[in-house]
């Protein structure tokens, strides 16, 4: 075959360069692992065209009654009744959980949001669906954070971080009225003319920056100061968020 053909396994074989390209690699994993493969997880979702990540394994589901092969850079899982296809939202569920720390299962939550792979309504229903889970907590906060942030930004007892880090407790919702109105600020400290804002899932989208940055300004204009903190960061980096909120409440005491 004057090496134009490589053979890279059972099913699988490779014209010109024997290195493989990502799509070749998902090909051959589903070739070889076995009757009813299907792409699934973080490899699913490249599939639909997520980009911003790259996961260690190809993760294949497999129907449980099937033979299956082990495939050098393939993870197998098994599941009753696999969907012809796996659907965005299904593999955005299947990539959280299967991710290897929770920072990178809200990560592998996001993605497919900000990338309108999947929408707010479809990932709920699919968590929904959801019977067990190891992250069952963590992700049924992450997803209400990304798919309906105010109500999250509700649930989340902002006062107790507080009180980890000594801070008096803050006021909530408070109101100001600016040059565009009245603007209610999520937590305040009113003594010190400090307030912080969190951002929930939506904030990213659309004109929603745009109403931020001006939000923001005019309470710099007021004299007051500000910081921002991504709703998901309170989730995975409390202590990180609340002591650079303690380094500004005592600067301005």
């Amino acid at each position: 075959m004057a090496g134009r053909w490589f053979k890279a396994g059972l099913h699988t074989l490779v014209i010109g360069s024997p290195e493989l390209s990502a799509v070749a690699q998902r090909w051959r994993a589903l070739w070889e692992s076995g009757s009813g493969a299907r792409l699934d997880g973080a490899t699913a979702l490249l599939a639909h065209g997520m980009t911003g990540f790259t996961p260690a394994a190809i993760d294949i589901t497999l129907p449980g009654s099937s033979r299956h092969h082990a495939v050098d850079g393939a993870r197998l899982h098994r599941h009753r009744r696999p969907a012809p296809t796996v659907g965005a939202d299904v593999a955005t569920i299947h990539a959280a959980q299967w991710a290897v720390s929770d920072r990178q299962a809200a990560l592998l939550v996001c993605l497919p949001m900000q990338q309108r792979l999947t929408s707010a309504a479809r990932l709920a229903l699919a968590w929904r669906a959801v019977t067990r889970s190891p992250r069952r907590n963590f992700l049924d906060a992450v997803i209400a954070d990304v798919t309906d942030g105010a109500h999250s930004l509700g649930e989340l007892d902002f006062a107790r971080l507080a009180r980890g880090v000594g801070l008096p407790a803050p006021t909530r919702q408070s109101v100001r009225r600016g040059p565009r109105g009245r603007v209610y600020l999520d937590v305040s400290w009113g003594e010190v003319g400090l307030v912080v804002e969190i951002d929930g899932g939506h904030h990213a989208l659309a004109l929603n920056p745009i109403d931020d940055a001006l939000r923001q300004n005019d309470r710099l204009v007021a004299g007051e100061q500000v910081l921002r903190m991504p709703v998901l960061g309170l989730r995975l980096m409390p202590s990180e968020f609340l002591l650079q909120v303690r380094r500004m409440y005592d600067s301005l005491r």
